[in-house]
């Protein structure tokens, strides 16, 4: 198996903002880098956007000229779009940034296979698909894992490495180190729908929403709730109209089917409404809020004891998801509370926040919900469970 070390070619495949923040990431680490699309013109935006960015930061005295123009000179630009990948022939690390379609990078691989060495590593920064059924489609899937970086890339420290079960056990230690060269904080997660933080980020959104549907709340109360008892940057109905509700819906449906339609995912057709409409969020001018010219912000409505009871609500939710990631053994304790602070930018850890709350009191939340509602999406963890009874804790 190629050794991932500062010595190889790393090759990018698709230029859009995430493919061409890795490629930043990685010439920024002194890799040379091959950058490349299908698309006509795509690279030649790509490129233009880079200078941009380069800009900028000498501007703002981040880099200097030098070292700017350097950066952009480890890369080598795929002018003319993909129609084959002999380009990639040195790459000893291939990493995909191509659209989030099965089909489509199993095809993107089986090409990869045919100009790589047999001991390059394949990755992908597919956000929700299975990576196992994009190794399974490779010759030597057992040099294939994910590698999913957070946008935008060159900001963003978070890297969830993402072996498979048939995974060459060298390969996720090496992707791992790498990474750290690069300046990322990777955390090691299996591959389960969602990873760590889009499993465990569903009930920030899902939770307000229901919220919202029921009318206890509405938007700009439930999102003042998270801001100020909270201390999230953004309330979920601003998060989700910045990501856009067409993409939030389909991370949630993604991880809804598979679960195989486990409740505690299931989409909203409040948001499904919304993205019939058009009213994608900030892109569009409309989604939760408007954001035309002349719009109104919305008042807040709600009082203290109101947006109290959202918050308890909806930081319940989340823990009891953090704290069942653990008993699935998605991921260590450890790296799910680094995924939510690095990935997301939680304020705090979602684990140690539920030590901090009291794992009895989070639990009495989620027992008071499931008596109210009476539905499976409620349920708690056994690990949750066993944690409050016992007295035991994730961290010393």
């Amino acid at each position: 198996m190629t050794t991932l070390d500062q010595s190889i070619t790393v090759g990018v495949v698709g230029a859009g903002a995430m493919g061409t923040g890795i490629a930043q990431v990685a010439a920024a680490a002194g890799h040379r880098v091959i950058l490349g699309d299908a698309a006509p013109g795509a690279v030649q935006r790509a490129q233009a956007n880079l200078a941009r960015a380069m800009d900028k930061l000498v501007e703002k005295q981040k880099l200097t000229r030098d070292a700017a123009d350097q950066l952009v000179g480890n890369i080598q630009f795929q002018w003319a779009p993909l129609d084959d990948y002999d380009a990639y022939r040195a790459c000893g690390l291939v990493i995909e940034a191509v659209v989030e379609d099965l089909d489509s990078k199993r095809t993107l691989f089986r090409g990869l296979e045919l100009v790589t060495s047999t001991d390059a590593v394949l990755a992908t920064n597919t956000s929700s698909l299975s990576v196992t059924s994009l190794a399974a489609g490779c010759t030597r899937p057992e040099r294939v894992l994910g590698l999913h970086f957070f946008n935008p890339p060159p900001l963003m420290a978070l890297v969830e490495v993402v072996p498979w079960v048939g995974s060459d056990p060298s390969v996720p230690v090496q992707a791992f180190a790498l990474m750290q060269a690069w300046g990322k904080q990777p955390v090691l997660t299996s591959d389960t729908p969602g990873f760590i933080v889009n499993r465990v980020a569903r009930p920030f959104y899902g939770e307000a929403i229901r919220i919202l549907e029921e009318g206890t709340a509405d938007a700009p109360t439930i999102d003042a709730a998270m801001k100020e008892l909270g201390g999230f940057r953004m309330g979920p109905f601003e998060l989700m109209d910045f990501i856009g509700n067409d993409v939030n819906l389909a991370v949630t449906k993604s991880v809804f089917a598979s679960f195989f339609y486990d409740a505690r995912y299931r989409p909203s057709l409040t948001q499904q409404r919304l993205v019939e409409a058009g009213f994608l969020g900030r892109k569009t001018g409309r989604g939760y809020y408007d954001y035309r010219a002349g719009a109104q912000p919305p008042a807040v409505s709600g009082g203290a004891e109101l947006k109290k009871s959202v918050f308890d609500r909806i930081i319940a939710m989340l823990i009891n998801e953090a704290v069942d990631a653990v008993f699935m053994r998605v991921a260590s304790a450890r790296d799910i509370d680094l995924a939510m602070t690095r990935g997301v930018n939680y304020p705090k850890g979602l684990l140690a926040w539920g030590e901090e709350i009291g794992l009895p009191r989070v639990l009495a939340t989620m027992e008071e919900l499931q008596r109210t509602y009476g539905e499976d999406r409620y349920r708690a963890s056994p690990l949750l469970r066993r944690m409050a009874g016992d007295g035991s804790h994730f961290f010393d």
